[in-house]
């Protein structure tokens, strides 16, 4: 049997809880590995925590200046070398675009280890895909992303996204949250068709398990008359109703939703609050304007209207939340648009997916070492079209 077939039936057939174990098997006895280890990204996107030995972990691995981190931010597998005529192969783990972490594989070094390098490669793509349909039956890779204990609110809020990053022929996106181990009420969610990409960015109300229960409300209401098949105004509406009729007006949830059709740029946008967005266009960058509205569930059937606008390929699209532009440096200065627009272009040359988190950064210089009071949301969309 061809040694990559036996590797891909291994994890298919494997139990959830010992893919790494089946993992190491089949390449320790069929490409000759010394040693396996798997990392997988930790929530504030610092670390890449390894899952070998819960709940005695082996100690993780800088995302920032380690081979493995730049394996993880170059999105290409990476060959160290080592003593003992032995090569480390570190292999980006993603899922359609989706940044899980890395596979790090010691073997023989030379010939042998670039002759693997491309089958590794793909191994650690089809466990990435086994990684994700794992964890609906097992808790074990969701336990190893943590490098410090969630809050509730913060469980909540991971468990309700779609990912943290997502590639497709016409567009790449990226997003972070901050503080990651204790968000509150920010939120993105996207989902895309044959024709179409949905993207939300919100931002709800108040603070911990209130903040965490509102945005659960709204989301779900906004996924429940999307995949009804309503035009993202009447979504807006529907998701309004669901949020007043159960809080009457105390609580509301701000939300800047798109809906982009993938042939021709053509976007049409509900602005219902305070997300911003930000347009980075032939070098330049400005904010995109929109007519507000009313954000959802402060009163009772509010009426939406969809605004319309086109992004154009190479265009850059970045979202942020109030916990972005009204971040105060400890002399008082909101961090606000001119300094958006600097972030933006100080990082025009990373993809998507590592935007949000460079961006994050700068607004953590700019706020000094002051505790943040509310979440901080970015979302990147780097648009190619067809």
């Amino acid at each position: 049997m061809n040694r990559f077939v036996a590797a891909e039936r291994a994890l298919r057939t494997a139990a959830p809880h010992r893919l790494l174990d089946e993992v190491r098997r089949v390449l320790t006895d069929q490409y000759a590995a010394d040693s396996v280890e798997l990392y997988l990204a930790d929530y504030g996107l610092t670390v890449l925590q390894p899952v070998s030995v819960l709940p005695h972990t082996l100690r993780p691995v800088s995302v920032h200046n380690s081979p493995a981190g730049r394996a993880f931010g170059a999105q290409e597998p990476r060959l160290e070398a080592l003593s003992g005529d032995l090569a480390r192969a570190h292999l980006p783990v993603t899922v359609r675009g989706d940044r899980l972490g890395v596979l790090t594989v010691t073997l023989p070094g030379g010939e042998h280890a670039d002759g693997c390098l491309t089958e590794l490669a793909e191994i650690a793509e089809v466990l990435g895909h086994e990684v994700v349909v794992a964890e609906r039956d097992t808790d074990l890779y969701l336990q190893a992303r943590r490098k410090d204990r969630l809050t509730l609110a913060a469980e909540m809020q991971w468990q309700l996204l779609p990912g943290r990053s997502c590639s497709r022929p016409e567009y790449e996106l990226g997003a972070q949250l901050e503080p990651a181990y204790a968000i509150f009420g920010d939120n993105f969610d996207w989902s895309a068709t044959a024709d179409r990409l949905s993207l939300y960015v919100s931002n709800g109300m108040g603070e911990g398990i209130e903040a965490s229960l509102l945005t659960n409300l709204a989301i779900s209401a906004l996924r429940n008359a999307r995949r009804a098949g309503l035009p993202i105004a009447d979504q807006a509406a529907l998701a309004d109703q669901a949020v007043y009729a159960h809080y009457r007006g105390r609580c509301y949830l701000s939300v800047l939703m798109l809906d982009i059709e993938l042939a021709t740029g053509r976007v049409r946008a509900v602005d219902a609050g305070s997300p911003r967005l930000l347009r980075l266009r032939r070098g330049a960058v400005e904010r995109v304007p929109f007519e507000a509205q009313l954000p959802l569930g402060m009163f009772e059937e509010t009426d939406y209207v969809a605004q319309e606008f086109r992004v154009e390929p190479g265009d850059r699209l970045v979202f942020v939340s109030d916990g972005v532009y009204d971040v105060a440096s400890p002399g008082g200065e909101a961090y606000g648009d001119a300094a958006l627009a600097r972030a933006i272009q100080s990082t025009r040359l990373l993809p998507a997916a590592e935007v949000p988190r460079a961006v994050l950064r700068e607004l953590i210089g700019h706020r000094g070492d002051t505790v943040p009071d509310d979440d901080a949301l970015v979302v990147c969309l780097d648009w190619r079209g067809r």
